[in-house]
């Protein structure tokens, strides 16, 4: 329990369902869906809809989502992968060829079909109770009304805003100025979209005159995009990854996500005496972040999209977690091997639902970097995702840039399974963070016995890019510690990621946590 003399928030308990996530009109609405008789899924679409309003620089009908489900009634959990893929005609060579060592950013060539509208349909069809429909009425709603502009989206606008070209400056501008904390935010285009979403279904998102407008502003910019392409935007429904720390199952959603990281990370901790150590001092730390520079080594050798990757057993594999620990030093920093392979982003947010039947959702949704690519259609002003920027141009690679191809994806969803129950859905966002982040949810959890609130709370430290990130939340004596065990030390401008939390209790009270880096909170009822 928390020191009430000191600033903080409690969790928030419930009975009959909660949503956590990273704005209080999302998560407020994915409430209301629940109570006016809708289900986890049906919540979740509608507070995740909106985010992309209330967080434009994180977001949108653009973008691309992961999610894991636990229908009510079972512990059984099934992964959608909502990513889309990039065009057909797509190839590394073209790009090596202009001279490119990764892909440009803010182009044409790194935005992939957007893929989360497609899976949001098939959720809302397969799982849902209400209907595409209802789900996103309260996002058309708020689209047409505009939000207030809240004070880390303010903060993240100022730093993101100069990506924007374009239509993108026409629709996430204010008659060219970047909106202020507090200014009301639109986007009357998007309403339409999800109305005539909403009326027909997700083929008025992919073919028509969505798609049309889409693909005129892409092969405007030298898209390959085509048509067809669009058209053939389908998710894909598989079991997730499993594996165990400390007697419980942490769940993860397969590739071309990186949640395969996260559980070879916590298998290469689990060599270590975690539990022993200061939760918050500089062994700790060194630890994970020796573990997470060799796990994510891992990850830019072998991560791609299925099709492409043969390398998954190596990865959940206990040996070549014990292979990986022997090489630890525990006093001493390595030289990282990662050699990062895709733009390095924190932009993404994550939601998370549990109903009065327990179905329970963790879902996360992004556009990649602030603003994604900065490019929006002409008359929808739809912002396209710049997760073609994960690929590869390494020729060779597995997760080299082909057509029709899905490139490794950061964002990752989340569930804890404690001796076959669903205990918690969990996400943590911050781009290539999520894997670390979730091992240091789990093992804050785990091995010190921290609340889900407190576990959000606490300080976190990323080896990333020859540098180890330290939060302000570390002491002096600690920074003092790791840099004499050889670590670069650097304190990032922008806190570690966001994260959010639903713990089920096993007398059915569901507590809701809310990560204090963002806006958002848990609301419950």
């Amino acid at each position: 329990m928390r020191d009430f003399h000191k600033p903080g928030r409690s969790a928030v308990m419930a009975m009959n369902g909660i949503c956590a996530t990273s704005h209080p009109l999302a998560a407020g609405a994915a409430v209301d869906v629940l109570k006016s008789g809708g289900n986890a899924m049906d919540a979740a679409i509608a507070g995740a809809v909106i985010l992309g309003l209330a967080e434009p620089q994180m977001t949108g009908i653009g973008g691309d989502c992961f999610a894991l489900i636990s229908p009510a009634g079972t512990d059984q959990v099934v992964a959608v992968n909502g990513s889309g893929r990039s065009a057909a005609t797509a190839d590394a060579a073209v790009l090596r060829g202009e001279g490119h060592q990764t892909v440009p950013l803010q182009s044409a060539h790194a935005v992939t079909v957007p893929g989360a509208m497609d899976a949001f349909c098939t959720m809302s069809e397969k799982w849902g109770r209400l209907g595409i429909a209802d789900s996103l009425a309260p996002a058309i709603r708020y689209m047409d009304e505009g939000v207030p502009v809240s004070a880390r989206v303010a903060w993240d606008w100022q730093g993101c805003a100069p990506v924007l070209s374009g239509h993108g400056k026409t629709h996430f501008l204010n008659n060219g100025a970047i909106p202020q904390y507090g200014d009301v935010f639109r986007l009357p285009g998007q309403a339409e979209v999800l109305r005539r979403v909403a009326k027909d279904g997700r083929n008025a998102f992919y073919e028509g005159e969505i798609a049309d407008d889409m693909l005129a502003t892409l092969n405007a910019l030298g898209g390959a995009h085509t048509a067809e392409d669009f058209a053939a935007t389908q998710c894909t429904i598989a079991d997730p990854l499993g594996g165990t720390y400390k007697g419980q199952e942490l769940l993860e959603h397969p590739p071309n996500g990186q949640g395969v990281v996260a559980i070879l990370l916590l298998n290469i901790l689990s060599h270590f005496d975690i539990a022993n150590m200061d939760p918050f001092g500089a062994e700790r730390a060194h630890i994970e972040a020796e573990a997470a520079k060799l796990a994510y080594d891992a990850r830019n050798r072998f991560l791609s999209d299925p099709a492409t990757m043969d390398r998954l057993d190596h990865m959940t594999s206990m040996e070549t977690a014990s292979a990986l620990a022997a090489l630890i030093n525990p006093s001493k920093a390595m030289v990282s091997p990662a050699a990062i392979s895709e733009a390095v982003h924190k932009d993404t947010i994550y939601i998370t639902v549990v109903d009065r039947d327990r179905m329970s959702v963790s879902l996360i949704y992004s556009i990649f970097h602030g603003f994604g690519s900065g490019i929006a259609s002409e008359k929808f002003g739809i912002l396209f995702q710049n997760r073609g920027a994960g690929f590869s141009l390494a020729e060779g690679h597995p997760n080299e840039l082909k057509g029709g191809k899905r490139p490794m994806h950061t964002i990752i969803p989340a569930m804890l399974r404690d001796q076959g129950r669903v205990t918690m859905p969990f996400g943590v966002m911050g781009g290539q963070y999520q894997p670390n982040g979730h091992a240091r949810v789990v093992t804050n959890m785990l091995d010190f016995g921290m609340d889900p609130q407190a576990a959000l709370d606490a300080p976190r430290s990323f080896a990333e890019n020859g540098k180890l990130q330290l939060e302000r939340g570390y002491g002096d004596s600690v920074r003092a510690q790791l840099a004499d065990m050889g670590h670069d030390i650097e304190t990032p401008d922008v806190p570690i990621g966001g994260a959010q939390a639903i713990l089920i209790h096993k007398n059915g009270v569901l507590e809701g946590a809310s990560d204090p880096r963002k806006d958002g909170c848990a609301v419950g009822y």
